[in-house]
């Protein structure tokens, strides 16, 4: 495992560890943990290699797809839909200004076609969605602001996937969709966002739901 991988499953756990502990309180946070785990190492048992990988990968995702329902039943759909306008303004943005304008590659070895230009062009077009909704949810600075946060979040989860999927030596992460690879391929943008929006709603009190 190169060293770049390494501290990524370091972040990664961390990040996990920190939003579990977050959400459910210092006595739960374990348990959560664990219970979030629990998917993740039964499918440790069918892997010939890179366990440690797929352990901290896998666990991440599901701890994002929970992000998202707490999201939606905390602080309601409006909060949803706008992380998942940010998502693909970052997206759309990223693909756009990076083919026009072009320039210096971000991560080449990693990620080949992500350019700074497209970079700051996809934080830009998030803002302007962040823009917009403030006028509905309220706080026009802080709404950009954490649509800028949450968007250099989505890009930084598209990063991961990439780097893993070269560490794997694979191009998409299934057939799932055909002509656009697997689902992750689709959505990684949307992990890494999730997981850093649970973090800001803590911090700026945004409700979220789910029983512990």
């Amino acid at each position: 495992l190169s060293p770049t991988l390494g501290a990524l499953k370091l972040v990664l756990l961390a990040l996990i560890a920190t939003t579990a502990v977050l959400r459910f309180g210092f006595d739960s946070g374990l348990l959560a943990l664990s219970s979030l785990l629990l998917a993740p190492v039964i499918g440790l048992v069918v892997l010939p290699r890179d366990r440690g990988l797929f352990l901290v990968y896998a666990s991440t995702i599901s701890f994002a797809v929970i992000n998202l329902f707490w999201l939606r039943q905390g602080a309601g759909l409006d909060w949803t839909i706008w992380l998942i306008l940010v998502v693909v303004a970052a997206d759309i943005g990223g693909y756009c200004f990076g083919r026009v304008i072009g320039g210096a590659k971000i991560l080449p070895k990693i990620s080949p076609k992500k350019t700074w230009s497209g970079t700051l062009g996809g934080l830009l077009l998030a803002a302007f969605v962040g823009y917009g909704f403030a006028f509905l949810l309220g706080n026009v600075a802080g709404m950009v602001v954490l649509s800028i946060i949450v968007a250099a979040a989505s890009q930084a989860g598209d990063i991961v996937e990439s780097a893993v999927k070269r560490h794997t030596k694979i191009k998409d992460s299934s057939n799932l969709i055909p002509g656009h690879g697997g689902f992750l391929d689709r959505f990684d943008a949307l992990i890494g966002a999730s997981l850093v929006m649970i973090l800001a709603g803590y911090f700026i009190g945004l409700p979220m739901g789910g029983a512990v």
